[in-house]
């Protein structure tokens, strides 16, 4: 697939590498050409000196034959409108944009453009750190209505099948993570001390989620 790039700094520059090294090709853009000097070594993509809501630049980077774009510059403004030329104009069909005001994020991902929040990834990272109880949202579909969240459990769910915890709480447990390492539970996976669940649930549903994992199986107080 070939991916276009708005950005060259830290993140794109990585992402780009990345990208390349599963074979994909890359077209990076960025105004200053001196942020080029951030690609990797041997990096094989194109440059594209530009601003990446321009109609020209983006063709010249292959946005037409583009099955996906990142828009990463540190401008809001700018990725937004960048994503949605991407997306509305040259029909890109994965377009993704790095938002550093979570609130702007929320409106954007309504039109439709998934975003990336830094602070708030950031933060709700930091606080899972301090506070490691409860919800903590880390991503939601462009309608905001299916959430994929990290959320606490009760110890008293240790040895029970996570099964069990799907059908107590009615959500359904999209990655367990044991010991640094993530994974896809089935049916015989069960519950071990320090895991953690990220879980696909209805975002009118967080409430009652949350509480039943809390609470426990058979819903006994811990």
């Amino acid at each position: 697939m070939h991916v276009v790039i708005m950005g060259c700094g830290r993140v794109g520059s990585s992402l780009a590498g990345q990208l390349e090294r599963l074979d994909h090709t890359v077209a990076v853009i960025d105004r200053d050409s001196n942020a080029f000097e951030r690609l990797p070594a041997g990096f094989k993509g194109q440059a594209v000196q530009g601003f990446g809501f321009d109609r020209d630049t983006l063709v010249e980077a292959g946005i037409e034959k583009a099955g996906a774009f990142a828009a990463v510059s540190n401008g809001d403004n700018s990725n937004i409108i960048s994503a949605r030329v991407a997306r509305e104009t040259f029909g890109v069909e994965h377009v993704v944009a790095r938002i550093y005001d979570p609130r702007r994020a929320e409106v954007y991902e309504r039109l439709g453009i998934p975003t990336v929040a830094t602070v708030r990834w950031t933060s709700d990272q930091m606080l899972r750190q301090l506070l490691p109880v409860g919800l903590r949202s880390q991503w939601a579909d462009p309608t905001g209505k299916v959430v994929l969240a990290e959320i606490a459990v009760s110890p008293a769910w240790v040895g029970h099948k996570v099964s069990e915890i799907e059908q107590a709480s009615g959500a359904r447990v999209g990655v367990l993570t044991r010991l640094g390492q993530g994974s896809l539970p089935n049916a015989k996976s069960v519950v071990q001390q320090g895991d953690l669940f990220h879980f696909i649930l209805d975002k009118n549903s967080q409430d009652s989620v949350e509480r039943s994992l809390a609470a426990g199986p058979e819903g006994d107080a811990h």
